[in-house]
């Protein structure tokens, strides 16, 4: 059964047993252009404890020891500048720019398109999730990496909010909020699996709510692996204060930000 169930973060005793020579592509989504957020400038550019947003998830990826190669899908009018920002940044992660395309979906397609052959897994990661940490990206695939029956994990957040079905406004029954997660990203994948799925989709002409929603459909079972801390998406100008207070806290505790 796809999906993720009530005990999906369930995992392997020891992940690092799963770590070994680095074996995934991470495609990081950066084409958007924020319109909820209203900066025209573009979210993913937009500065977040003295950084663009979008550096944080390259960080993030950077460290990660099992990601080989970073697939970056932006505008192609907007390149150039991603291109200084990994300069700057001093990447040492080789990178691969892709075309954005007119939908999420189609920027996906755009990166899978664009990585190279050769690689187990793949990460698809927004670049609107700057908090993401890179033992979060690590346990993800480690998790896929453990299991064979998987086609995919997803990071997820359990649902803590009380949840109501609603039709016209009335409301009409109460869920029980354990069955429910958040879908974040990244969501990890057997290459070949979400290439197939994708493929599926287009042929179909089916448009999904997230990658996993493809891999779901198409009879592949993704499990759900909870991040290690808050990993918030920015959408709106005050998600940014949010995420500042976050990397704050980070850094009081001593982590290291980069």
């Amino acid at each position: 059964m796809g999906g993720c169930q009530p005990t999906a973060c369930a995992a392997p005793a020891r992940l690092d047993e799963g770590i070994r020579a680095a074996d995934t592509v991470a495609i990081i989504v950066a084409g958007g252009v924020g319109m909820r957020f209203g900066d025209p400038h573009g979210k993913q550019f937009v500065e977040l404890a003295g950084r663009p947003i979008i550096a944080w998830s390259l960080i993030a990826f950077d460290a990660a020891p099992s990601v080989a190669r970073i697939v970056i899908v932006c505008a192609p009018d907007r390149a150039d500048e991603m291109r200084s920002i990994v300069s700057d940044l001093a990447i040492s992660t080789p990178v691969t720019f892709a075309d954005a395309g007119e939908v999420r979906q189609e920027s996906v397609a755009s990166g899978l398109a664009a990585m190279p052959r050769g690689y187990a897994y793949v990460a698809i990661h927004d670049a609107a999730r700057p908090l993401i940490e890179t033992s979060t990206i690590e346990r993800a695939i480690a998790v896929l990496r453990c299991d064979p029956a998987l086609a995919g994990t997803l990071v997820s957040a359990r649902v803590t909010d009380t949840l109501k079905l609603v039709e016209d406004g009335i409301v009409v029954s109460t869920p029980d909020r354990s069955f429910y997660w958040a879908a974040q990203t990244p969501q990890t994948f057997r290459t070949r699996v979400l290439e197939d799925a994708y493929a599926n989709a287009a042929f179909e002409d089916f448009i999904g709510t997230d990658d996993a929603s493809l891999v779901e459909r198409a009879g592949g079972i993704v499990r759900c692996v909870e991040p290690a801390s808050p990993n918030i998406k920015v959408t709106y100008p005050e998600d940014l204060a949010v995420a500042e207070a976050l990397l704050a806290i980070r850094s009081d505790r001593g982590e290291v930000l980069a």
